[in-house]
């Protein structure tokens, strides 16, 4: 990704869920010959350290060993990930909490989370230090860039504070680093995995961020999501898609340097991003998807925390959403 386009903010809006998404362009290369099952990836977001994983298991064959060839197709700032599961054009797809719970609870959208990548929401308040920003109280006063999609659950997070949004300035949030850089404001809500070291390197000031995980909303992002008529019927599939990428997960921090080194001109070609903060996301990332129980580990008292978050914000969900079957079987 480009430092103009960072890290989306809560994820794509529930607008066109009542439609078909548009399809993504196949990334990456083909799984090894002997793969004799297609199953269809669909990320969430441009190529960048976030989805490692599956792009170091297509490469080294894990999905090959197990009869599987995964065809990737990256994500971007209008992709609807749900869209792409209920148009048939993905069979997987990466997503997050709060619209897939929406397309369940509002669409009746027939989807099942069977996995999470991120433990934590890499989502966070990022500021220069100087501001001394350490909290959700010091918010007060100062000015919060705030994207559209960010907004309700800002506005639930500082009500959960017993701040009012008259005691801070909210402004629009395009993505872009150059007002925090230059001073126009004070924080803002974005991905904590690379904004930092982007608005550190141009500034050449220390930069400090907490996470809204961490204060009260917890949810759980990066979802493994697939339709209930793709978990009834391919099941033993979806299961060895995972067994696989975990694979790639454990390769890919045996040395976060090496692949983000690899990659640069290959998977992350064109997205204007630097090797050193490429590095930075993939080390980064580890703490927030680590788990007791391995990758994509969903617990009851996880799922609990989720809905109660989305409870927070007006969404009413049920744990009938999430299938912890497979986890089982990994």
């Amino acid at each position: 990704m480009t430092s103009s386009m960072t890290r989306r903010g809560f994820g794509q809006t529930l607008a066109a869920l009542g439609g078909l998404a548009a399809a993504g362009t196949v990334g990456g290369w083909p799984g090894p010959a002997r793969a004799e099952t297609t199953l269809t990836f669909q990320a969430n977001w441009l190529n960048d350290p976030e989805f490692l994983g599956y792009m170091i298991a297509i490469d080294n064959g894990y999905y090959g060993k197990y009869g599987l060839k995964v065809n990737y197709l990256p994500g971007g700032p209008n992709l609807i990930p749900e869209g792409s599961l209920l148009s048939g054009k993905a069979d997987i797809a990466l997503t997050n909490m709060l619209t897939t719970a929406k397309a369940v609870v509002e669409k009746n959208a027939p989807l099942k989370i069977i996995g999470t990548q991120y433990q934590k929401s890499p989502i966070g308040f990022i500021s220069l230090k100087q501001t001394g920003i350490n909290g959700p109280k010091d918010l007060v006063g100062k000015t919060v860039a705030v994207s559209t999609l960010a907004s309700n659950t800002v506005r639930a997070f500082l009500k959960m504070h017993d701040i009012a949004e008259s005691q801070l300035k909210i402004v629009p949030y395009t993505f872009n680093p150059a007002p925090l850089i230059n001073g126009d404001v004070d924080a803002v809500v974005d991905f904590v995995t690379q904004m930092p070291f982007l608005v550190e390197k141009a500034s050449g000031k220390p930069v400090q961020s907490f996470l809204i995980y961490d204060h009260g909303l917890q949810f759980y992002i990066d979802l493994v999501v697939v339709t209930e008529d793709t978990l009834k019927k391919r099941r033993a599939e979806l299961v060895n898609f995972m067994k696989a990428s975990i694979q790639g997960w454990k390769e890919n921090f045996i040395d976060p340097k090496k692949y983000v080194t690899l990659y640069h001109d290959t998977w992350f070609k064109g997205t204007g991003s630097t090797v050193d903060a490429e590095l930075f996301f993939n080390e980064t990332q580890l703490a927030l998807m680590e788990h007791p129980r391995g990758f994509y580990a969903m617990t009851d008292d996880g799922i609990q925390r989720n809905l109660d978050a989305l409870a927070k914000l007006g969404v009413e969900a049920n744990r009938s959403m999430f299938d912890t079957s497979l986890l089982g079987e990994l």
